[in-house]
């Protein structure tokens, strides 16, 4: 009887433990264990009250709360507020930066799936639809990414014009400043389509609509600046920039040299109170055709003019503050370019005692000191549109591009696109692509919601980092295709410009290594960050409760993650049958494993895992994983679910649990404390780690559809710029594709009848006219074997140039002769 009575005890209390039962439940539960111990004489009546004396004075200390602060919580918070780490003005700006969104479900363990299915995408309006489908196709036909690139290292006029008469720059500003006012989905949507054109293009349109004047001063600034400066940036008469990065500044703002003074100086023979700026700022995008300069420096004020603002700076230190000024501003020198893989315009501008009125503070004075804030803030919600977009820009056309190459490129006979070892890069590449727009459009969407700031981290690193592979395994499949510069090239520049996307708004080794975990355990974790700030504002009662709130949570997380595992997740929740069911119980059995092992981590490790990056980068790589297969079941669940969908989304979950076991599997086998490490072993891996790499079955699947017409290549592909005709590196690519359709079975007979020499002739317009004469083919046949054949041809030709050309003599030679010595060159 005893030994029942406790195995239904030990039963409930897992199970109390499981679904996360409050203190007073488990308080009625172990006063019923002794009660039914009593009542079945397994204890003696000395022992029964010694125990029930026991857990008496237990229960009344655990769930008295005057009692329970005084005794128990009082001492844990004074030893909290001493081991904890202490945190930088900056720290606490970038980390307060931005909104918890989706990211925090994932993060906690017990995602709330509804909550992400019911989630609705924003949808482009008519008028967004109408600017994708007009001005930007027009825009992209003004551009010639081989002329951009490698003659003129600049856009044409004509599109600079069109950029400014059709406010390209002007997205983000409210249509009530005059601005086009697009949603951050319409904007993402846009960058894409211009980057599928022009890395240049597209790099030209999106800085002004991403961190820089236009969005720091529709959050922060005077109407004042508003009216005289906005007018300007929608008209395009007026072109920013913003200098934040400099020789000795680049990820950490608190390095920054720049300083500005406040004093007296006069402006226009008045004596003006300002600031007595010197600044030297590189890398900065626009700079060299600037006409207005965002600007972040450090701000100083030693004699207290600023009255009592100063009085709450140190040694007079305000802190970083951003400032707009004219680059007409006696001073100021915009320097010579930089040429950082691609055309758009990057520079320097420095400038020695420059003086500007105070109000040239964004935000005006009040603002001063509140730069970085302003930056992160904004940076937060831009850092989920740009780059993320011109990575799904290199998705779609790898994608796109790549299936055509890959199915009239044959060498030994067959197409390269059925060769295993090209499937395994292309399988990569359709698996990647679907990724990346699923990513895009939850993030953007997101953008528009709120300022998800750990959420556009994750987008940001991993959706470039995807792009570095995409083009990587692109150059693999083209071959000789890519690797020769020139008009038919449609990867080069991507290739050459990638590590643009992979360094700037944040170096991608810092945003894996300190940024992704390192704000998202503290912000999305239900109680680091409320505990935190209650040991920094002394308040004892608030952080009794969290105190209690956070070991109840860590209890139930540790519980349900080996519970999970021991299952196979099968005792996690999906709100969905069928096919993915499985997946949503294994991301979930992940969640509540990240939830253990973060709060494991940070009990063991405490402020030593500020400086354990490798770490923190693993466990960043986990909540990344869990988020990044959240976009693909949300994308899916919004789409087709055709046949074809179904593989690539199989793909792409396959590849995030891999992922996930892989990151889980290196977090463990370097955690420094071995207790810990044979713990977490046994709760999140209990069974090993069953999370393998996509299967050859699966890959092969989503390879062999790339080749194929179906309804996710033109999902996956819908901003491609397609129209750009014949001489266009995508449009010959595009017009080979449409051939093929309506071709390839003609082809496919003339190309068997050669192999097996039941036609003749040395090239294949001698044997097509040779099965034409023995009537093996009909003369429809023949000709749609030969519009093939010369489709096939310009897909596989690459281009030369003569030696004066490249010399740098454009006008030696023309487009059309660059266009010809390919084609006179052949001789099959």
């Amino acid at each position: 009887m005893t030994t029942l009575i406790v195995v239904l005890f030990l039963v409930a209390a897992w199970c109390l433990a499981f679904i996360g039962a409050p203190l007073f439940v488990w308080t009625v539960a172990v006063a019923l264990l002794l009660a039914a111990l009593g009542f079945a004489s397994a204890l003696g009546a000395t022992a029964l009250l010694v125990c029930s004396a026991a857990f008496g004075v237990l229960a009344l200390l655990l769930n008295v709360l005057p009692l329970r602060r005084a005794v128990l919580s009082g001492w844990i918070f004074a030893i909290f507020k001493k081991v904890q780490p202490e945190m930088s003005s900056t720290e606490r700006e970038v980390l307060e930066s931005g909104d918890i969104w989706w990211e925090a479900e994932m993060f906690r363990g017990r995602p709330d799936w509804e909550k992400l299915l019911s989630f609705q995408y924003t949808r482009l309006t008519a008028e967004e639809q109408a600017f994708l489908d007009h001005e930007c196709e027009v825009l992209c036909k003004l551009c010639d990414d081989w002329q951009i690139e490698y003659e003129a290292k600049d856009l044409p006029k004509a599109a600079w014009d069109y950029i400014r008469e059709k406010k390209f720059f002007s997205m983000l500003i409210k249509k009530e400043y005059g601005g086009l006012g697009f949603s951050a989905n319409a904007q993402s949507a846009v960058v894409t389509k211009l980057a599928t054109k022009s890395i240049t293009l597209a790099v030209t349109v999106m800085v002004p609509n991403s961190l820089g004047p236009g969005e720091l001063l529709m959050h922060y600034g005077t109407d004042e600046q508003k009216k005289k400066w906005l007018p300007g940036l929608v008209d395009g008469s007026e072109i920013p920039c913003f200098g934040l990065t400099g020789p000795e500044v680049g990820s950490d703002a608190t390095a920054m040299p720049d300083v500005g003074y406040v004093g007296y100086g006069e402006i226009d023979g008045k004596k003006t109170l300002g600031i007595r700026l010197t600044f030297s700022k590189r890398y900065i995008t626009l700079a060299p055709v600037a006409t207005v300069i965002g600007l972040a420096f450090k701000l100083r004020d030693p004699d207290g003019l600023l009255g009592d603002m100063s009085k709450l700076a140190k040694d007079g230190d305000l802190g970083i503050t951003c400032a707009l000024l004219p680059a007409t501003t006696p001073g100021v020198h915009i320097g010579r370019r930089h040429y950082p893989g691609a055309a758009f315009m990057n520079g320097t501008i420095h400038g020695r005692d420059v003086f500007v009125p105070i109000d040239a503070v964004i935000g005006g004075p009040a603002m001063a000191g509140k730069g970085w804030r302003m930056l992160t803030e904004c940076l937060s919600a831009g850092r989920g549109i740009s780059l993320p977009a011109l990575a799904t820009a290199a998705g779609q056309v790898g994608y796109r591009m790549t299936g055509v190459y890959a199915r009239f490129r044959r060498q030994f006979k067959v197409p390269v696109g059925k060769f295993e070892g090209v499937q395994e890069a292309s399988g990569r590449i359709a698996g990647y692509a679907y990724t990346l727009e699923a990513m895009r459009v939850l993030t953007a969407s997101a953008v528009d919601h709120c300022a998800p700031g750990v959420t556009t981290a994750i987008a940001k690193y991993h959706m470039t980092e995807l792009m570095r592979k995409i083009i990587n395994d692109g150059m693999d499949v083209l071959g000789g295709k890519g690797i020769q510069q020139g008009p038919r090239n449609f990867m080069a520049t991507g290739y050459k410009a990638t590590p643009v996307a992979i360094t700037v708004e944040g170096a991608n080794i810092l945003t894996r290594n300190l940024m992704i975990y390192g704000q998202g355990a503290i912000r999305c974790h239900p109680y680091v960050f409320p505990e935190m700030e209650a040991a920094r504002e002394n308040d004892l009662v608030k952080f009794d409760k969290l105190l209690f709130g956070h070991l109840g949570f860590a209890i139930n997380r540790a519980v349900r993650a080996f519970t999970l595992a021991l299952s196979g997740a099968r005792l996690a929740r999906a709100p969905v049958l069928g096919e993915f069911a499985p997946h949503f119980r294994q991301l979930e059995r992940m969640s509540a494993a990240l939830a253990f092992a973060s709060d494991l981590t940070m009990g063991t490790l405490g402020g030593k895992l500020k400086f354990k990056e490798r770490l923190s980068a693993r466990l960043g790589d986990v909540l990344s994983q869990l988020y990044i297969a959240s976009c693909v079941l949300k994308f899916y669940y919004e789409g087709s679910k055709s046949e074809a969908e179904r593989a690539h989304a199989r793909w792409a979950l396959d590849h995030c649990l891999s992922e996930i076991g892989h990151a889980f599997d290196g977090f463990i086998r370097n955690f420094p404390v071995a207790w810990a490490r044979g713990l977490l072993r046994v709760v999140v891996f209990p069974l090993g780690n069953r999370f393998h790499p996509v299967s050859d079955r699966v890959n092969a699947r989503v390879a062999d559809l790339l080749l194929e017409p179906s309804d996710v290549r033109e999902r996956l592909s819908w901003l491609v710029f397609k129209n750009g005709g014949e001489r266009d590196p995508i449009g010959r690519m595009e017009h080979a594709w449409r051939v093929g359709l309506s071709s390839e079975a003609a082809y496919v007979k003339y190309f068997r009848l050669a192999n097996k020499g039941a036609i003749v002739g040395d090239t294949v317009a001698a044997r097509l006219d040779d099965a034409l004469r023995r009537g093996l083919l009909s003369a429809e046949e023949v000709a749609q074997a030969r519009a093939y054949d010369a489709a096939r041809y310009d897909v596989i030709l690459t281009d030369d140039f003569s030696k004066e050309y490249l010399a740098g003599d454009f006008a030696a030679e023309a487009a059309a002769a660059i266009e010809a010595a390919g084609l006179l060159a052949r001789v099959a």
